[in-house]
């Protein structure tokens, strides 16, 4: 099983960029579709995007298509969430998780995360 650390949240104006990581432990980590969810205060976790093994196939939120872009370094044992044009609406903390398998847009298949990264955008 791997274990997964985020790091690249900050405060960031409305219309910046941000870049996430996702760093993995274990030599495992190319068997596993890595995915960012994030959650708001007072809100549900809300899944954002996914990739799936080899990184040739991603899935992403209709509220961050063509904002939000996933991709992943194998031999890096990293995951990566470009984000840009932030909108305030997408200040959340935002978290990374792994499963084997299919890559699925839902919370409940994963069974490993990360901690967590805040990322604030301000208006």
């Amino acid at each position: 099983q791997v274990q997964l650390v985020e790091s690249g949240g900050g405060l960031v104006q409305a219309g910046g960029s941000l870049r996430l990581s996702c760093a993995a432990s274990g030599r495992t980590f190319s068997r596993y579709a890595m995915a960012w969810f994030r959650q708001a205060p007072g809100k549900e976790r809300e899944f954002v995007g996914v990739i799936n093994w080899s990184g040739g196939s991603t899935s992403y939120a209709d509220s961050v298509k063509g904002r939000f872009t996933i991709s992943r370094d194998n031999a890096a044992n990293t995951v990566y969430l470009q984000m840009n044009s932030l909108k305030p609406e997408d200040t959340a903390v935002y978290y990374c998780a792994a499963r084997e398998g299919t890559p699925y847009g839902s919370s409940r298949f994963y069974d490993t995360w990360g901690q967590g990264t805040q990322v604030t955008v301000s208006s």
